[in-house]
């Protein structure tokens, strides 16, 4: 007889246990109200800095945190958030902005023209729509400390849909000093101006970290509207509690002693829809594509014929099988640009077979010259559906004679390790599996993991020239007819010089307690504002 964890967690909470809750949750679950909210999120913080990072995580903390110039609406239309008015000069080159009264960083002082100059500057170093600014700017500079202005070189259309997007690194806001540092050092610090203040004094690295509302706050009149509106916090504090496990995560969320559990586990989503104090809910409908990154800077994926060797080794059905067994949930992918934006297309995807083809991956590793050298998978052992596909990759290419090696860690090690250009023997790495919001793949612009400039790249570094040329066309093309033919000769190159390869699409509800409403479904970022507990 097999035993599920599913049946296990049945009997545990039938006999009362507390199933392995960490002591360090219940003693703070013991005074929770309804004022307090307790969340268990994808993975642990350990990056604050959400401009050195894309971490998702690390984008909710900074849209917790930090404030934004615009932020997109629930239609994906840009609205102002921090500025109060701007207008743009005859000539189409020149973008005034002025700041909305009541705006303060959590230690009091004022939020100022400079700040956004800098914060800007610096997201420009990172973000691909922020290059795309720099490139074009003659000149970013304050006018007065509530006025800034942004001067073009030629016009931008996509100006304040680029301030205003929401794939991270999104454009937050930061103090002046902060901004300073380069993009490449993290900031320390966790003063922002937004709708939550960090709790330095509360916070435990590796078990919890607490947000309280920032009473301070001067929300906009407007009604909350995807990302846009008035940010009304309706809570007193809300704490990440790290669960790396997921079967106590579930019992902890089944207990009441957490209110939001982010990802909880596929095999157990009939466990919660069977629970009557409990929901499933889907914030994200657009859902996540599966990928792996390979690392062009450092054999063997330093030849193009070892990343077609992955291409053609890739069965997306049974990697689906593993990070979304729900067929529901889950489909196969052939687009760079996901399957629900205005750039899907099915320019060479002659690649795809349902069940892969080992044989000719084989072969591929062979014409590259692969002689048994170590190939290294960063595997993160906290993110369940990413750990499994991470084992599936590594059987798939010990089984063509690839001497794959999966170097375990958590998804905050694998957050910092992945930023190592170097070879394995120095830290390096030569793979890892990640998921990238279908939504933002539809704009090379902004997503970094449709960019192929090399160094300025997303991890793995990925070049082409050819690509890159085309891609910067995309900001001047005028009708989406247009922009759909350009997709087309984007995406056929990047088959041919395989810039990363997909492994599938799914959708992820996350599990919530009946008792917390008011969540804002939108891709990329869980917003703590507007939701409420009963």
């Amino acid at each position: 007889m097999i035993i599920s964890r599913r049946d296990i967690l049945k009997a545990g909470l039938a006999a009362g246990t507390a199933l392995s809750i960490p002591s360090v949750l219940r003693a703070q679950t013991v005074s929770a109200g309804a004022r307090t909210v307790h969340m268990v999120k994808s993975s642990d913080l350990r990056i604050f800095d959400p401009i050195w990072t894309a971490t998702n995580v690390t984008a909710d903390h900074g849209a917790a945190i930090y404030d934004t110039l615009f932020a997109f609406d629930s239609k994906f239309m840009p609205q102002p958030q921090m500025v109060e008015k701007w207008e743009v000069s005859d000539d189409k080159k020149t973008y005034t902005f002025e700041l909305r009264d009541g705006l303060r960083w959590h230690d009091g002082t004022p939020v100022t023209a400079a700040d956004c100059v800098a914060s800007i500057r610096r997201w420009g170093q990172v973000a691909p729509g922020g290059q795309l600014i720099m490139a074009r700017a003659g000149d970013i500079s304050k006018k007065d400390d509530k006025t800034f202005a942004i001067a073009l070189k030629e016009p931008l259309g996509l100006l304040i849909d680029l301030l205003a997007d929401l794939t991270p690194p999104c454009l937050f806001v930061m103090r002046e000093k902060d901004a300073n540092r380069p993009a490449t050092e993290q900031v320390t610090t966790t003063i922002g101006s937004g709708p939550f203040k960090f709790n330095e004094a509360l916070a435990k690295p590796g078990a919890s970290y607490t947000y309280d509302r920032n009473d301070k706050y001067v929300p906009r009149k407007e009604p909350s509207d995807g990302l846009a509106g008035g940010k009304i916090v309706n809570v007193d504090r809300v704490i990440w509690d790290v669960i790396a496990d997921q079967q106590t995560a579930m019992a902890a969320l089944q207990a009441g002693e957490i209110d939001y559990f982010e990802t909880p586990p596929a095999d157990l989503y009939p466990l919660v829809e069977s629970d009557p104090n409990l929901e499933l809910q889907v914030l994200d409908k657009a859902g996540w594509d599966a990928l792996v990154r390979m690392n062009f800077l450092q054999p063997p994926f330093d030849n193009i014929k070892a990343r077609q060797a992955i291409l053609h080794l890739i069965d997306q059905e049974a990697f689906m099988r593993v990070m979304a067994p729900d067929p529901k949930y889950s489909s196969t992918l052939t687009s760079i640009f996901g399957d629900t934006t205005s750039a899907f297309n099915d320019e060479n995807t002659g690649w795809f077979k349902r069940g892969g083809d080992p044989e000719k991956a084989e072969q591929l590793f062979k014409e590259a010259g692969y002689a048994g050298e170590k190939v290294v998978i960063l595997d993160p052992t906290d993110w369940h559906e990413g750990d499994s596909a991470s084992q599936l990759l590594a059987a798939a290419l010990q089984k063509i004679g690839v001497n794959a090696e999966l170097a375990s860690m958590d998804w905050g090690a694998l957050s910092t390790r992945r930023a190592n250009k170097g070879p394995v023997e120095n830290g390096g790495w030569n793979m890892f599996i990640t998921t990238e919001m279908d939504y933002s793949l539809g704009d090379p612009l902004t997503d970094p993991l449709l960019t192929a400039n090399g160094d300025q790249a997303w991890y793995g570094w990925p070049k082409n020239d050819e690509y890159e040329a085309l891609r910067a066309k995309w900001a001047n093309v005028a009708t989406v007819e247009e922009r759909k033919a350009l997709a087309r000769k984007l995406q056929g190159i990047w088959w041919d010089f395989v810039g990363d390869v997909r492994l599938g699409k799914y959708i992820s509800p996350i599990a919530r307690r009946k008792s917390l409403t008011g969540l804002i479904g939108v891709p990329a970022i869980v917003p703590m504002w507007n939701m409420r507990k009963a």
